[in-house]
């Protein structure tokens, strides 16, 4: 299988688990990426079953708009029953790595109010332990530098994403080389930064269920 046959296949099947879980009152959280691309062209089918979305990205949100899917602001609803996106990495505990199309900072609002955190990817995400994939570390503009240096005493290398501004106006920095054995303790380390308004780490709010797909099918993981 390509990897767009595994990604379609982990949306199809995270379609096959979030639709008993719907009502005309339920409302989606929907992430951003090319594997959540497929999971909102999906989700097109059975727009009928809840009343809208909340999308992590201006992106996310005109795909859903033009698929005919309601879009609502966070700020409007009171409780989202489940949250679908993908991923750059995942470890065995489910702590993930996200933030390559630059939308973590509203991913990780979008998944702390979900009741349920659904990650979908294909098998190329797994690993024992994050860090193989840059961090991504979204940072207020007149804080770059200063970041920068900060991350560095951790013996890392973070590389600015030129020509990038995230929906929020801010940059992101790419971290390389991070040891992160401890992804929880790391991600609070990170935040602690001055100026940096969060980075791609989703280990304290890490997902509760995993579909990867293979190329034997799609395996259900939930953490160890």
């Amino acid at each position: 299988m390509t990897q767009d046959e595994l990604k379609l296949a982990v949306a199809k099947a995270a379609i096959e688990y979030i639709t008993p879980k719907l009502d005309k009152e339920s409302i989606v959280g929907v992430g951003t990426g090319s594997t959540a691309n497929f999971f909102i062209a999906e989700l097109a089918g059975i727009k009928h079953l809840f009343a809208g979305a909340v999308a992590s990205s201006d992106e996310s949100a005109k795909r859903l708009q033009d698929l005919g899917i309601e879009v609502l602001e966070l700020n409007d609803i009171n409780e989202m029953v489940v949250y679908v996106d993908g991923a750059d990495e995942f470890d065995p505990q489910l702590n993930l790595i996200k933030g390559g199309g630059a939308a973590l900072t509203r991913e990780k609002i979008v998944a702390a109010v979900a009741k349920e955190f659904i990650c979908i990817v294909d098998d190329t995400k797994q690993v024992e332990v994050l860090g193989d994939y840059p961090l991504p570390v979204e940072v207020i503009p007149m804080a770059r530098s200063y970041v920068s240096r900060e991350l560095a005493k951790l013996n890392a290398q973070p590389v600015y994403r030129q020509g990038v501004v995230t929906d929020n106006g801010n940059v992101i920095l790419d971290v390389e080389d991070l040891d992160i054995s401890d992804a929880k303790a790391l991600e609070v380390k990170i935040n602690n930064i001055v100026g940096v308004v969060t980075n791609g780490l989703f280990a304290q709010r890490n997902a509760d269920l995993l579909l990867m797909g293979c190329a034997d099918g799609v395996q259900t993981l939930t953490a160890k």
